[in-house]
């Protein structure tokens, strides 16, 4: 159960009814703070939408942060865009795998996003080596709009513990499909 009420779009003045287009837990409970919601969806919606980064590396990254904070909200939400971006079910549990130290059949660029991630949420920032090849890779615009990424969702999950957002019903079946480690 949530920590602050689950809102609606009646219990919000007109002017900030939109901030619930997407009627999701996460949204019902930030949007006691219209101000603060407004902010973080402003993030959001530049990083699904406004970057220019590859969706599938995008969603890779945050599956990778999801994963490492064992967010049962975060991994199963993104377990369903993930899909939704090009992301399969193979290479859902290649990052289970990669992240476990197995071999895996991820290319070289999608398995040092996820290390990039592995990085900034273990040891809070990427390590040279990592940057390096993401920026030759990618070059400077993706590699910040990545970096952005990994960031932001860092922030994500803890808000979403913190604030013990309750995974929605439509989301459970992925968590089934897709267990979270004990």
């Amino acid at each position: 159960m949530a920590r602050v009420p689950y809102l609606e779009k009646s219990d919000l003045s007109p002017e900030n009814q939109d901030l619930l287009k997407r009627r999701i837990s996460l949204f019902q409970a930030l949007v006691n703070s219209p101000n603060a919601a407004r902010a973080f969806g402003g993030l959001g919606h530049f990083i699904r939408f406004g970057s220019k980064l590859d969706p599938r590396l995008r969603e890779l990254a945050i599956l990778q942060v999801g994963w490492l904070a064992r967010s049962p909200y975060e991994w199963s939400h993104h377990v369903k865009l993930g899909h939704d971006f090009g992301v399969s079910d193979a290479d859902i549990q290649a990052l289970i795998d990669d992240t476990a130290g197995k071999p895996t059949q991820l290319d070289v660029l999608a398995k040092t996003v996820l290390r990039a991630a592995r990085e900034m949420t273990s040891d809070g920032a990427m390590s040279n080596a990592t940057f390096a090849a993401l920026q030759q890779a990618l070059g400077n615009e993706l590699v910040v709009d990545l970096t952005i990424t990994i960031a932001f969702y860092n922030a994500v999950v803890r808000v979403l513990a913190t604030l013990q957002i309750d995974v929605e019903d439509d989301y459970m079946p992925y968590l089934r499909q897709f267990p979270l480690p004990a």
